[in-house]
């Protein structure tokens, strides 16, 4: 499969994801409320796809998913869009800087960008005039939400793994791995080195 036909899979099954996400979330997540909050199974969808396929793709699966929101939620278009792209991009930048390898990562992350987002919604909301008063119980209810996406995170981030796996890019982990191995190692010593080079001569 050529790099083109690659991105053009990605693309589609991320496609799919968004939208699964969008339904799942507003037909089922949504309804069930647990210690006293409901999760957000959306956001941790666009926290995901940016950890595993990197910044570009995380972005766009954030305007993909946050314009599905607002249209089902009859919200004003674009709020949801732009806190989503922001939670995507850096997911996937911290996969192409910091290159995360610990399992716990997409909890600690799921936990940041739900917070991320919640407070960001309600100083937009503020800054938009929606009558929608920041108060301890907005507080307390973004901070519920968190605990509950932490319960998620985990099992939401393995579903879209392998969901993506066959379309995402390679690995960085993968290609230094590589580069590595087809490489002098730095390990070498210099009369090492000089003794292969001067094999390969013969």
């Amino acid at each position: 499969m050529n790099s083109k036909d690659s991105n053009l899979h990605l693309a589609l099954r991320i496609a799919i994801v968004a939208i699964v996400a969008v339904v799942v979330q507003e037909a089922v997540v949504s309804q069930i409320s647990l210690f006293g909050a409901t999760a957000d199974i959306t956001t941790l969808v666009v926290m995901a796809t940016g950890l595993l396929a990197g910044s570009m793709a995380g972005a766009v699966t954030g305007f993909a998913i946050g314009l599905l929101v607002d249209l089902v939620m009859f919200q004003t278009v674009g709020v949801t869009s732009l806190l989503f792209i922001t939670v995507g991009y850096w997911s996937g930048r911290m996969r192409e800087l910091r290159d995360p390898s610990h399992g716990l990562i997409p909890l600690g992350l799921g936990a940041i960008a739900t917070a991320f987002t919640g407070i960001g919604m309600a100083v937009i909301q503020f800054l938009l005039g929606v009558d929608a008063p920041v108060s301890f119980l907005l507080i307390q209810q973004i901070i519920l939400q968190v605990l509950v996406n932490c319960l998620l995170a985990l099992p939401v981030y393995e579903v879209v793994r392998r969901f993506l796996y066959r379309a995402l890019p390679r690995d960085p982990r993968a290609r230094r791995r590589h580069a590595y191995t087809t490489s002098l190692s730095p390990l070498q010593r210099p009369s090492e080195r000089l003794g292969g080079s001067r094999m390969r001569a013969r």
